[in-house]
Protein backbone atom coordinates (compact mmCIF):
# COMPACT_ATOMS: atom_id res chain seq x y z
CA UNK A 1 0.00 0.00 0.00
CA UNK A 2 1.19 3.53 -0.72
CA UNK A 3 1.63 6.07 2.04
CA UNK A 4 -1.03 8.80 1.71
CA UNK A 5 0.12 12.38 1.20
CA UNK A 6 -0.11 14.68 4.19
CA UNK A 7 -3.50 16.33 4.50
CA UNK A 8 -3.87 19.39 2.33
CA UNK A 9 -0.92 18.56 0.06
CA UNK A 10 -1.35 17.52 -3.54
CA UNK A 11 0.44 14.28 -4.39
CA UNK A 12 3.83 14.89 -6.00
CA UNK A 13 4.71 12.70 -9.00
CA UNK A 14 8.04 12.58 -10.79
CA UNK A 15 8.53 11.77 -14.47
CA UNK A 16 11.61 10.22 -16.01
CA UNK A 17 13.23 7.17 -17.53
CA UNK A 18 15.78 5.70 -19.92
CA UNK A 19 14.86 4.11 -23.26
CA UNK A 20 17.32 2.33 -25.56
CA UNK A 21 16.05 -0.76 -27.43
CA UNK A 22 19.05 -2.97 -28.18
CA UNK A 23 20.19 -5.93 -30.25
CA UNK A 24 22.89 -7.89 -28.47
CA UNK A 25 23.85 -9.36 -31.85
CA UNK A 26 24.71 -5.96 -33.28
CA UNK A 27 28.37 -4.88 -33.39
CA UNK A 28 27.18 -1.31 -32.91
CA UNK A 29 27.48 0.16 -29.41
CA UNK A 30 25.17 2.82 -28.01
CA UNK A 31 27.13 5.56 -26.28
CA UNK A 32 26.09 8.53 -24.21
CA UNK A 33 26.13 10.84 -27.23
CA UNK A 34 23.53 8.64 -28.93
CA UNK A 35 20.97 9.63 -26.28
CA UNK A 36 18.70 12.62 -26.46
CA UNK A 37 18.61 13.74 -22.84
CA UNK A 38 15.75 16.01 -21.79
CA UNK A 39 15.55 17.61 -18.38
CA UNK A 40 13.22 19.68 -16.25
CA UNK A 41 10.53 21.79 -17.87
CA UNK A 42 11.68 20.74 -21.37
CA UNK A 43 9.93 17.44 -20.64
CA UNK A 44 6.53 19.09 -21.01
CA UNK A 45 6.82 18.66 -24.79
CA UNK A 46 6.86 14.88 -24.26
CA UNK A 47 4.27 14.92 -21.49
CA UNK A 48 1.89 17.81 -22.32
CA UNK A 49 -0.78 16.49 -19.95
CA UNK A 50 1.57 17.23 -17.02
CA UNK A 51 1.85 20.95 -17.75
CA UNK A 52 0.27 23.21 -15.15
CA UNK A 53 -2.56 23.79 -17.64
CA UNK A 54 -2.58 20.20 -18.90
CA UNK A 55 -5.31 17.62 -18.41
CA UNK A 56 -3.56 16.06 -15.42
CA UNK A 57 -1.94 19.22 -14.12
CA UNK A 58 -4.54 20.08 -11.50
CA UNK A 59 -4.97 17.22 -9.03
CA UNK A 60 -1.24 16.54 -8.56
CA UNK A 61 2.08 18.35 -8.63
CA UNK A 62 4.25 17.05 -11.47
CA UNK A 63 8.01 17.01 -10.97
CA UNK A 64 9.93 16.68 -14.26
CA UNK A 65 13.21 14.81 -13.75
CA UNK A 66 15.20 13.50 -16.74
CA UNK A 67 14.30 11.33 -19.71
CA UNK A 68 16.94 9.83 -22.00
CA UNK A 69 16.16 8.10 -25.27
CA UNK A 70 18.46 6.55 -27.86
CA UNK A 71 17.54 5.13 -31.26
CA UNK A 72 17.53 1.33 -31.46
CA UNK A 73 21.08 0.01 -31.69
CA UNK A 74 23.62 -2.26 -30.15
CA UNK A 75 24.08 -2.72 -26.41
CA UNK A 76 24.46 0.41 -24.30
CA UNK A 77 27.97 1.07 -23.09
CA UNK A 78 28.14 0.54 -19.31
CA UNK A 79 29.62 3.99 -18.73
CA UNK A 80 26.73 5.65 -20.56
CA UNK A 81 24.14 3.63 -18.67
CA UNK A 82 25.73 4.31 -15.28
CA UNK A 83 25.83 8.03 -16.02
CA UNK A 84 22.16 8.16 -16.99
CA UNK A 85 21.03 5.97 -14.10
CA UNK A 86 22.97 8.11 -11.65
CA UNK A 87 21.42 11.30 -12.95
CA UNK A 88 17.88 9.92 -12.74
CA UNK A 89 18.46 8.61 -9.21
CA UNK A 90 20.12 11.86 -8.08
CA UNK A 91 17.24 13.93 -9.42
CA UNK A 92 14.74 11.73 -7.61
CA UNK A 93 16.62 12.20 -4.34
CA UNK A 94 16.93 15.96 -4.89
CA UNK A 95 13.24 16.37 -5.76
CA UNK A 96 12.08 15.96 -2.20
CA UNK A 97 9.34 13.54 -1.14
CA UNK A 98 7.60 11.96 -4.15
CA UNK A 99 4.37 10.01 -3.89
CA UNK A 100 4.79 8.42 -7.29
CA UNK A 101 6.78 8.19 -10.51
CA UNK A 102 5.83 7.75 -14.16
CA UNK A 103 8.63 5.44 -15.29
CA UNK A 104 9.14 5.94 -19.05
CA UNK A 105 10.79 2.73 -20.30
CA UNK A 106 11.11 0.65 -23.44
CA UNK A 107 11.86 -2.76 -22.01
CA UNK A 108 14.49 -3.99 -24.47
CA UNK A 109 17.55 -2.08 -23.29
CA UNK A 110 20.64 -4.27 -23.02
CA UNK A 111 23.77 -3.16 -21.18
CA UNK A 112 27.01 -5.08 -21.33
CA UNK A 113 27.49 -6.92 -18.05
CA UNK A 114 23.83 -6.70 -16.92
CA UNK A 115 21.28 -9.49 -17.11
CA UNK A 116 18.18 -7.26 -16.98
CA UNK A 117 18.88 -3.57 -17.52
CA UNK A 118 15.34 -2.27 -16.91
CA UNK A 119 15.09 -4.22 -13.67
CA UNK A 120 18.47 -2.89 -12.55
CA UNK A 121 17.35 0.66 -13.32
CA UNK A 122 14.03 0.16 -11.55
CA UNK A 123 15.76 -1.29 -8.49
CA UNK A 124 17.79 1.91 -8.22
CA UNK A 125 14.72 4.09 -8.80
CA UNK A 126 12.73 2.19 -6.18
CA UNK A 127 15.51 2.52 -3.62
CA UNK A 128 15.66 6.27 -4.24
CA UNK A 129 11.88 6.75 -4.03
CA UNK A 130 11.33 4.59 -0.99
CA UNK A 131 8.82 1.76 -0.51
CA UNK A 132 5.76 3.97 -0.07
CA UNK A 133 5.77 5.63 -3.51
CA UNK A 134 3.90 4.12 -6.47
CA UNK A 135 5.71 3.51 -9.77
CA UNK A 136 3.70 3.39 -12.98
CA UNK A 137 5.63 2.16 -16.04
CA UNK A 138 4.82 2.89 -19.68
CA UNK A 139 6.50 0.38 -21.97
CA UNK A 140 6.88 -0.87 -25.52
CA UNK A 141 5.25 -4.27 -26.20
CA UNK A 142 8.49 -5.41 -27.81
CA UNK A 143 10.27 -5.10 -24.50
CA UNK A 144 10.57 -7.72 -21.78
CA UNK A 145 8.80 -8.00 -18.43
CA UNK A 146 10.83 -10.17 -16.09
CA UNK A 147 9.53 -11.11 -12.67
CA UNK A 148 12.25 -8.99 -11.11
CA UNK A 149 11.04 -5.93 -13.02
CA UNK A 150 7.35 -6.55 -12.39
CA UNK A 151 7.78 -6.94 -8.62
CA UNK A 152 9.31 -3.45 -8.39
CA UNK A 153 6.40 -1.79 -10.20
CA UNK A 154 2.91 -0.90 -8.99
CA UNK A 155 1.24 -0.28 -12.35
CA UNK A 156 2.41 -1.24 -15.83
CA UNK A 157 1.03 -0.80 -19.33
CA UNK A 158 2.22 -1.01 -22.94
CA UNK A 159 1.35 0.21 -26.43
CA UNK A 160 -1.47 -1.60 -28.20
CA UNK A 161 -0.77 -0.57 -31.80
CA UNK A 162 2.13 -1.16 -34.20
CA UNK A 163 3.60 0.94 -35.58
CA UNK A 164 3.29 2.64 -32.21
CA UNK A 165 0.96 5.50 -33.05
CA UNK A 166 -0.35 5.19 -29.50
CA UNK A 167 2.98 5.73 -27.69
CA UNK A 168 1.90 9.13 -26.36
CA UNK A 169 -1.46 7.72 -25.27
CA UNK A 170 0.32 4.90 -23.44
CA UNK A 171 2.40 7.35 -21.42
CA UNK A 172 -0.72 9.34 -20.60
CA UNK A 173 -2.58 6.16 -19.61
CA UNK A 174 0.23 5.20 -17.24
CA UNK A 175 0.09 8.70 -15.73
CA UNK A 176 -3.69 8.83 -15.48
CA UNK A 177 -3.89 5.47 -13.70
CA UNK A 178 -1.26 6.64 -11.22
CA UNK A 179 -3.06 9.92 -10.56
CA UNK A 180 -6.30 8.03 -9.92
CA UNK A 181 -4.60 5.76 -7.36
CA UNK A 182 -2.96 8.61 -5.48
CA UNK A 183 -5.79 11.13 -5.53
CA UNK A 184 -8.42 8.57 -4.56
CA UNK A 185 -6.14 6.90 -2.00
CA UNK A 186 -6.59 3.43 -3.50
CA UNK A 187 -3.01 2.32 -3.01
CA UNK A 188 -1.23 -0.44 -4.87
CA UNK A 189 -3.35 -2.76 -7.04
CA UNK A 190 -2.57 -6.43 -7.67
CA UNK A 191 -0.46 -7.46 -10.67
CA UNK A 192 -1.21 -10.84 -12.26
CA UNK A 193 2.00 -11.63 -14.16
CA UNK A 194 2.86 -14.55 -16.41
CA UNK A 195 5.49 -15.12 -19.06
CA UNK A 196 4.57 -17.10 -22.17
CA UNK A 197 7.41 -19.21 -23.64
CA UNK A 198 7.10 -17.72 -27.12
CA UNK A 199 9.54 -15.30 -28.75
CA UNK A 200 8.66 -13.90 -32.16
CA UNK A 201 9.73 -10.83 -34.15
CA UNK A 202 7.54 -7.76 -34.08
CA UNK A 203 6.94 -8.26 -37.81
CA UNK A 204 5.04 -11.48 -37.02
CA UNK A 205 3.00 -10.14 -34.10
CA UNK A 206 1.76 -6.89 -35.63
CA UNK A 207 -1.68 -5.73 -34.43
CA UNK A 208 -2.30 -4.64 -38.02
CA UNK A 209 -3.22 -8.25 -38.83
CA UNK A 210 -4.95 -11.23 -37.32
CA UNK A 211 -4.51 -12.97 -34.99
CA UNK A 212 -2.62 -10.25 -33.10
CA UNK A 213 -5.25 -7.67 -34.05
CA UNK A 214 -7.98 -9.45 -32.10
CA UNK A 215 -5.66 -10.38 -29.24
CA UNK A 216 -4.57 -6.79 -28.65
CA UNK A 217 -8.11 -5.65 -29.37
CA UNK A 218 -9.29 -7.48 -26.23
CA UNK A 219 -7.19 -5.34 -23.92
CA UNK A 220 -9.48 -2.33 -23.89
CA UNK A 221 -12.56 -4.39 -23.01
CA UNK A 222 -10.68 -6.21 -20.23
CA UNK A 223 -9.57 -2.85 -18.82
CA UNK A 224 -13.21 -1.78 -18.62
CA UNK A 225 -14.18 -4.69 -16.36
CA UNK A 226 -15.11 -3.75 -12.81
CA UNK A 227 -12.10 -4.49 -10.64
CA UNK A 228 -9.52 -4.27 -13.48
CA UNK A 229 -7.13 -1.34 -13.83
CA UNK A 230 -5.14 -2.29 -16.96
CA UNK A 231 -4.27 -5.18 -19.26
CA UNK A 232 -1.13 -5.48 -21.39
CA UNK A 233 0.65 -7.98 -23.62
CA UNK A 234 4.34 -8.03 -24.53
CA UNK A 235 5.83 -9.99 -27.43
CA UNK A 236 9.33 -9.66 -25.98
CA UNK A 237 12.58 -8.76 -27.70
CA UNK A 238 13.98 -11.49 -29.98
CA UNK A 239 17.14 -9.53 -30.80
CA UNK A 240 18.65 -9.93 -27.33
CA UNK A 241 20.15 -13.10 -25.94
CA UNK A 242 18.94 -12.92 -22.34
CA UNK A 243 16.78 -15.26 -20.21
CA UNK A 244 14.10 -12.57 -19.74
CA UNK A 245 13.34 -12.47 -23.49
CA UNK A 246 9.91 -13.97 -24.03
CA UNK A 247 6.28 -12.92 -24.29
CA UNK A 248 4.49 -11.75 -21.15
CA UNK A 249 1.04 -10.78 -19.92
CA UNK A 250 0.24 -8.48 -16.98
CA UNK A 251 -3.29 -7.71 -15.84
CA UNK A 252 -3.51 -5.12 -13.08
CA UNK A 253 -6.56 -4.96 -10.84
CA UNK A 254 -8.14 -4.44 -7.45
CA UNK A 255 -9.91 -7.77 -7.85
CA UNK A 256 -7.04 -10.29 -7.64
CA UNK A 257 -9.09 -13.31 -8.74
CA UNK A 258 -10.39 -11.50 -11.81
CA UNK A 259 -6.91 -10.20 -12.68
CA UNK A 260 -5.52 -13.76 -12.54
CA UNK A 261 -8.41 -15.10 -14.61
CA UNK A 262 -7.96 -12.51 -17.36
CA UNK A 263 -4.17 -12.86 -17.40
CA UNK A 264 -4.49 -16.65 -17.74
CA UNK A 265 -6.97 -16.22 -20.61
CA UNK A 266 -4.68 -13.84 -22.52
CA UNK A 267 -1.62 -16.01 -21.94
CA UNK A 268 -3.40 -19.15 -23.13
CA UNK A 269 -4.66 -17.35 -26.23
CA UNK A 270 -1.15 -16.14 -27.04
CA UNK A 271 0.24 -19.66 -26.64
CA UNK A 272 -2.53 -21.24 -28.70
CA UNK A 273 -1.93 -18.74 -31.51
CA UNK A 274 1.85 -19.13 -31.58
CA UNK A 275 1.90 -20.92 -34.95
CA UNK A 276 -0.66 -18.56 -36.48
CA UNK A 277 1.28 -15.30 -36.22
CA UNK A 278 2.33 -14.38 -39.74
CA UNK A 279 4.36 -11.77 -41.55
CA UNK A 280 2.23 -8.82 -42.70
CA UNK A 281 3.47 -9.19 -46.29
CA UNK A 282 4.80 -11.99 -48.51
CA UNK A 283 8.19 -12.92 -47.03
CA UNK A 284 10.99 -14.61 -48.98
CA UNK A 285 14.70 -14.47 -49.66
CA UNK A 286 16.08 -11.34 -51.28
CA UNK A 287 16.40 -12.74 -54.81
CA UNK A 288 12.80 -13.95 -54.81
CA UNK A 289 11.59 -10.55 -53.65
CA UNK A 290 13.64 -8.68 -56.25
CA UNK A 291 12.47 -10.97 -59.05
CA UNK A 292 8.81 -10.51 -58.05
CA UNK A 293 9.20 -6.74 -57.77
CA UNK A 294 10.87 -6.33 -61.18
CA UNK A 295 8.23 -8.50 -62.85
CA UNK A 296 5.33 -6.70 -61.18
CA UNK A 297 3.45 -3.75 -62.66
CA UNK A 298 2.90 -2.25 -59.21
CA UNK A 299 4.99 0.90 -58.79
CA UNK A 300 6.70 1.70 -56.60
CA UNK A 301 7.13 -1.85 -55.34
CA UNK A 302 8.45 -1.79 -51.78
CA UNK A 303 10.96 -4.33 -50.44
CA UNK A 304 12.02 -4.17 -46.80
CA UNK A 305 15.55 -5.39 -46.00
CA UNK A 306 14.59 -6.78 -42.61
CA UNK A 307 17.81 -8.34 -41.29
CA UNK A 308 19.77 -5.09 -41.08
CA UNK A 309 16.93 -2.85 -39.90
CA UNK A 310 18.32 0.07 -37.82
CA UNK A 311 14.87 0.70 -36.34
CA UNK A 312 15.16 -2.69 -34.61
CA UNK A 313 18.81 -2.27 -33.58
CA UNK A 314 20.56 -3.43 -36.75
CA UNK A 315 23.94 -1.93 -37.55
CA UNK A 316 22.68 -0.64 -40.91
CA UNK A 317 26.06 -1.23 -42.52
CA UNK A 318 25.49 -4.43 -44.52
CA UNK A 319 25.56 -4.42 -48.34
CA UNK A 320 23.83 -7.76 -48.85
CA UNK A 321 20.71 -6.27 -50.42
CA UNK A 322 22.74 -3.95 -52.63
CA UNK A 323 24.55 -7.00 -54.02
CA UNK A 324 21.27 -8.76 -54.73
CA UNK A 325 19.81 -5.72 -56.50
CA UNK A 326 22.82 -5.32 -58.78
CA UNK A 327 22.84 -9.07 -59.46
CA UNK A 328 19.51 -8.61 -61.25
CA UNK A 329 20.10 -7.94 -64.95
CA UNK A 330 17.24 -5.50 -65.39
CA UNK A 331 18.42 -3.37 -62.48
CA UNK A 332 22.10 -3.65 -63.33
CA UNK A 333 21.49 -2.43 -66.89
CA UNK A 334 18.98 0.27 -65.98
CA UNK A 335 15.95 -1.33 -67.64
CA UNK A 336 14.41 -1.15 -64.18
CA UNK A 337 15.18 1.30 -61.40
CA UNK A 338 15.50 1.02 -57.66
CA UNK A 339 16.07 3.44 -54.80
CA UNK A 340 17.92 1.65 -52.00
CA UNK A 341 18.29 3.24 -48.53
CA UNK A 342 20.30 3.49 -46.54
CA UNK A 343 23.74 2.03 -45.87
CA UNK A 344 25.69 3.56 -42.99
CA UNK A 345 29.20 4.50 -44.12
CA UNK A 346 30.58 7.90 -43.02
CA UNK A 347 33.84 7.49 -44.98
CA UNK A 348 32.01 6.79 -48.24
CA UNK A 349 29.67 9.74 -47.63
CA UNK A 350 32.67 12.03 -47.06
CA UNK A 351 34.25 10.92 -50.34
CA UNK A 352 31.01 11.68 -52.18
CA UNK A 353 30.92 15.19 -50.69
CA UNK A 354 34.53 15.73 -51.69
CA UNK A 355 33.80 14.62 -55.27
CA UNK A 356 30.52 16.56 -55.69
CA UNK A 357 27.28 15.88 -57.56
CA UNK A 358 27.89 14.54 -61.06
CA UNK A 359 31.26 13.00 -60.24
CA UNK A 360 32.03 9.33 -60.71
CA UNK A 361 33.30 7.74 -57.50
CA UNK A 362 34.82 4.40 -56.60
CA UNK A 363 33.85 3.46 -53.07
CA UNK A 364 34.36 0.62 -50.67
CA UNK A 365 30.97 0.48 -48.97
CA UNK A 366 29.81 -1.28 -45.83
CA UNK A 367 31.00 -2.54 -42.48
CA UNK A 368 31.26 0.85 -40.77
CA UNK A 369 30.21 -0.67 -37.44
CA UNK A 370 32.20 -3.86 -37.89
CA UNK A 371 29.40 -6.11 -39.07
CA UNK A 372 31.70 -8.11 -41.33
CA UNK A 373 32.76 -11.19 -39.46
CA UNK A 374 30.47 -10.33 -36.54
CA UNK A 375 27.93 -13.09 -37.15
CA UNK A 376 28.45 -16.65 -36.10
CA UNK A 377 26.45 -18.28 -38.90
CA UNK A 378 26.14 -17.18 -42.50
CA UNK A 379 23.87 -20.08 -43.45
CA UNK A 380 23.30 -20.25 -47.19
CA UNK A 381 24.43 -16.66 -47.71
CA UNK A 382 28.16 -17.32 -47.61
CA UNK A 383 30.74 -15.15 -45.87
CA UNK A 384 31.11 -12.95 -48.97
CA UNK A 385 27.61 -11.59 -48.37
CA UNK A 386 28.97 -9.78 -45.31
CA UNK A 387 32.06 -8.29 -46.94
CA UNK A 388 32.50 -4.66 -48.09
CA UNK A 389 31.29 -3.94 -51.61
CA UNK A 390 33.19 -2.08 -54.30
CA UNK A 391 30.68 0.43 -55.65
CA UNK A 392 31.43 2.58 -58.69
CA UNK A 393 28.81 5.07 -59.73
CA UNK A 394 27.70 8.66 -60.18
CA UNK A 395 26.97 10.93 -57.24
CA UNK A 396 23.42 12.12 -57.86
CA UNK A 397 22.49 13.80 -54.58
CA UNK A 398 24.09 15.26 -51.46
CA UNK A 399 22.44 16.59 -48.33
CA UNK A 400 24.15 17.95 -45.26
CA UNK A 401 22.86 16.97 -41.84
CA UNK A 402 19.69 18.75 -40.83
CA UNK A 403 19.57 19.87 -37.20
CA UNK A 404 15.97 18.69 -37.07
CA UNK A 405 17.07 15.19 -38.08
CA UNK A 406 18.62 13.72 -34.96
CA UNK A 407 19.86 10.62 -36.80
CA UNK A 408 21.27 10.04 -40.25
CA UNK A 409 23.80 12.84 -40.45
CA UNK A 410 25.04 13.66 -43.96
CA UNK A 411 23.51 11.85 -46.93
CA UNK A 412 24.88 10.94 -50.36
CA UNK A 413 23.24 9.03 -53.20
CA UNK A 414 25.23 7.07 -55.79
CA UNK A 415 23.73 5.59 -58.97
CA UNK A 416 25.05 2.49 -60.67
CA UNK A 417 22.98 1.09 -63.51
CA UNK A 418 19.37 1.41 -62.43
CA UNK A 419 20.15 1.28 -58.71
CA UNK A 420 20.49 4.48 -56.69
CA UNK A 421 22.01 3.74 -53.28
CA UNK A 422 21.55 6.17 -50.41
CA UNK A 423 24.50 6.32 -48.01
CA UNK A 424 24.34 7.98 -44.59
CA UNK A 425 27.02 9.03 -42.16
CA UNK A 426 24.98 7.86 -39.15
CA UNK A 427 22.53 4.98 -38.73
CA UNK A 428 19.09 6.05 -39.86
CA UNK A 429 15.69 4.42 -40.38
CA UNK A 430 13.91 5.74 -43.48
CA UNK A 431 10.29 6.48 -42.60
CA UNK A 432 9.12 9.38 -44.78
CA UNK A 433 9.69 10.77 -48.28
CA UNK A 434 11.61 13.65 -46.74
CA UNK A 435 14.20 11.21 -45.37
CA UNK A 436 15.53 10.51 -48.88
CA UNK A 437 17.32 13.83 -49.22
CA UNK A 438 15.30 15.24 -52.11
CA UNK A 439 15.03 11.98 -54.06
CA UNK A 440 11.40 11.05 -54.69
CA UNK A 441 10.78 7.34 -54.05
CA UNK A 442 7.69 7.52 -56.26
CA UNK A 443 9.94 7.97 -59.29
CA UNK A 444 11.48 4.48 -59.08
CA UNK A 445 10.21 1.03 -59.95
CA UNK A 446 11.47 -0.41 -56.67
CA UNK A 447 11.84 1.19 -53.26
CA UNK A 448 14.13 -0.81 -50.96
CA UNK A 449 14.62 0.25 -47.34
CA UNK A 450 16.32 -1.28 -44.33
CA UNK A 451 13.20 -1.98 -42.31
CA UNK A 452 10.89 -4.70 -41.10
CA UNK A 453 7.38 -3.29 -41.27
CA UNK A 454 7.47 0.04 -43.12
CA UNK A 455 6.45 3.25 -41.40
CA UNK A 456 2.92 4.48 -42.21
CA UNK A 457 3.94 7.00 -44.89
CA UNK A 458 5.98 4.49 -46.89
CA UNK A 459 3.36 1.81 -46.36
CA UNK A 460 0.74 4.12 -47.86
CA UNK A 461 3.04 5.11 -50.72
CA UNK A 462 3.82 1.53 -51.83
CA UNK A 463 1.72 -0.12 -54.53
CA UNK A 464 2.87 -3.53 -53.28
CA UNK A 465 5.24 -4.83 -50.62
CA UNK A 466 7.41 -7.86 -49.93
CA UNK A 467 9.50 -8.48 -46.81
CA UNK A 468 12.99 -9.76 -47.62
CA UNK A 469 14.42 -12.29 -45.17
CA UNK A 470 17.99 -11.02 -45.19
CA UNK A 471 20.97 -11.58 -42.89
CA UNK A 472 21.97 -9.19 -40.14
CA UNK A 473 21.82 -8.61 -36.41
CA UNK A 474 18.01 -8.55 -36.43
CA UNK A 475 17.58 -11.56 -38.70
CA UNK A 476 13.94 -12.72 -38.83
CA UNK A 477 15.20 -16.31 -38.87
CA UNK A 478 15.80 -16.35 -35.12
CA UNK A 479 17.58 -19.72 -34.81
CA UNK A 480 20.16 -18.47 -37.31
CA UNK A 481 21.18 -15.65 -34.94
CA UNK A 482 22.78 -18.04 -32.47
CA UNK A 483 21.02 -17.42 -29.15
CA UNK A 484 22.49 -19.52 -26.34
CA UNK A 485 21.26 -17.86 -23.10
CA UNK A 486 17.47 -17.97 -23.58
CA UNK A 487 15.26 -19.72 -21.05
CA UNK A 488 14.36 -22.95 -22.84
CA UNK A 489 12.18 -24.62 -23.96
CA UNK A 490 10.92 -21.69 -26.01
CA UNK A 491 8.92 -21.50 -29.24
CA UNK A 492 10.00 -21.40 -32.11
CA UNK A 493 13.43 -22.65 -31.02
CA UNK A 494 11.73 -25.76 -29.59
CA UNK A 495 8.74 -26.20 -31.91
CA UNK A 496 7.54 -29.46 -30.34
CA UNK A 497 7.84 -28.36 -26.71
CA UNK A 498 5.08 -29.48 -24.31
CA UNK A 499 2.33 -27.09 -23.31
CA UNK A 500 3.58 -24.82 -20.51
CA UNK A 501 2.04 -23.97 -17.17
CA UNK A 502 0.48 -20.55 -17.75
CA UNK A 503 -0.79 -19.94 -14.24
CA UNK A 504 -0.25 -16.23 -13.48
CA UNK A 505 1.60 -15.21 -10.35
CA UNK A 506 -0.04 -12.57 -8.21
CA UNK A 507 2.56 -9.97 -7.30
Amino acid sequence: MSTPSPAGRRPRIGIGGVCAPSSTFSPHRTGYDDFRVTRGAELWDRYPWARPDGELGGPVEWVPLVQAEAPPGGPVEPEAYDRLKSELVDRIRQAGPLDGLVHDLHGAMSVAGLEDAEADLTDAVRDALGPGALISAAMDPHGNVSRRLATRLDLITAHRLAPHQDAAQTRERAARKLVERLVEGKGRPHLAWVQVPVLLPAERTSPRLEPAKSLYGRLGSIEELDGIVDAAVWAGCPWADEPRCKAAVVVTGDDPALAVEQARSLAKEYWDLRRDFVFPAPAADADTCVEAAVASRARPFLITDSGDNPAAGGAGDLTYMLRRLLADEALATGRATALHAGITDPAAVARCFAAGVGATVRLTVGGAHGSYGAYGSYGSYGASSHEPYELTGEVVALREADEADEVGGDLAAVRRGGVTTVLVSRRKPFRTRADFGGLDPRGYDLLVVKAGCPAPELYALAADWHLALTPGSVDQDLPRLGHHRLDRPLFPFDPDMPAPDLTPELL
